[in-house]
């Protein structure tokens, strides 16, 4: 039986299905210690505080309840925190999109069958991406798809779900700039406008849209694409396919490389969002650590062989 460390964002702590399958868990004979965030930085501090458990062996399973925002933060200080040899991680997916939930096979609509796989699925130690000093486990993304991502109404989202990034990207398409910079990676170097960008230790964002297409959590290394500028003729076109099926709708316009790290460089600031936190940055150098975190995870294409770890 496990021990397991319920971190739970505080809009999702009256939801029934959660009380429910918390319940369930706790009556097939595992214990679970619920923690509910209440402000700007307790999920960080909840994660710490759950490692630090583990560490003095009361606590097996850390598991982050919310949206993928939720996820990266508990993940992401956990990762800061230092070594799991006495604990591993799970999801219960609570958000609007749950993106990363969804691409790595998590129950998103059954919360009950959610918190047991996180209790009985294997562990996968998977990679986790560091852009400048900040973890995140998912995706960075940049131009046009973040601003997206920012502008949405949170209204349209919870009646829409992922297809409200759909509908704002549209209507926001005739006010796009393309933004400039310089990217290099191993052997790779670009520069040039470009319309958005994405780097990938996983696949999807903004509600299911595939922007690395080919990602894997487990290969030491992280994707990027590019969706260079185009003429105003064409950018329409390339921007509804883009936000309707992902990189896969303009693959014969993306730039795709992958390396185990990525650096950017521009003249001016750019819109960047980093698994739901938002920034505005000039410069910025990106790093996969290979192996990085133990995770209870569900059937998923996004564990593939291993690679070599280079570090660059």
């Amino acid at each position: 039986m496990a021990s397991v460390f319920l971190i739970l964002h505080g809009k999702a702590a009256q939801d029934p299905r959660v009380r429910e399958a918390v319940q369930l868990v706790r009556d097939d004979g595992h214990e679970v210690e619920v923690r509910v965030t209440w402000e700007s930085g307790d999920a960080a501090r909840f994660a710490i505080e759950a490692v630090m458990s583990a560490r003095q062996g009361r606590v097996d399973r850390i598991v982050a309840g919310g949206g993928d925002g939720t996820v990266n933060e508990v993940f992401a200080a956990a990762f800061r925190a230092g070594s799991f040899e006495h604990c591993s991680f799970g999801i219960l997916p609570l958000g609007t999109a749950n993106d990363f939930a969804r691409s790595t096979g998590i129950p998103i609509d059954d919360m009950t069958a959610a918190l047991r796989l996180a209790l009985a699925a294997p562990v996968r130690w998977i990679d986790m991406g560091v852009l400048d000093d900040s973890p995140f486990v998912n995706l960075v993304t940049g131009g046009f798809g973040s601003r997206v991502t920012a502008e949405t109404d949170p209204a349209l989202k919870r009646a829409l779900g992922g297809f409200a990034y759909v509908l704002t990207g549209l209507s926001r398409a005739r006010q796009l700039t393309a933004c400039r910079g310089r990217f290099t990676a191993r052997d790779f170097s670009w520069e040039g406008s470009f319309l958005a960008l994405a780097i990938g230790n996983g696949r999807q964002a903004g509600g299911g849209i595939p922007l690395c297409t080919e990602a894997l959590l487990n290969d030491g290394e992280l994707d990027l694409m590019i969706v260079p500028e185009l003429n105003r003729d064409a950018r329409l076109d390339a921007l509804g396919r883009f936000l309707q099926t992902g990189a896969g709708g303009v693959d014969d316009l993306k730039i795709a490389v992958r390396s185990p790290w990525i650096a950017f460089e521009a003249d001016e600031d750019i819109f960047i969002n980093l698994d739901g936190e938002s920034r505005s940055v000039r410069r910025f150098h990106v790093a996969c650590h290979k192996a990085a975190m133990p995770v209870h995870l569900g059937d998923t294409p996004l564990l593939g062989k291993e690679a070599p770890t280079d570090d660059g």
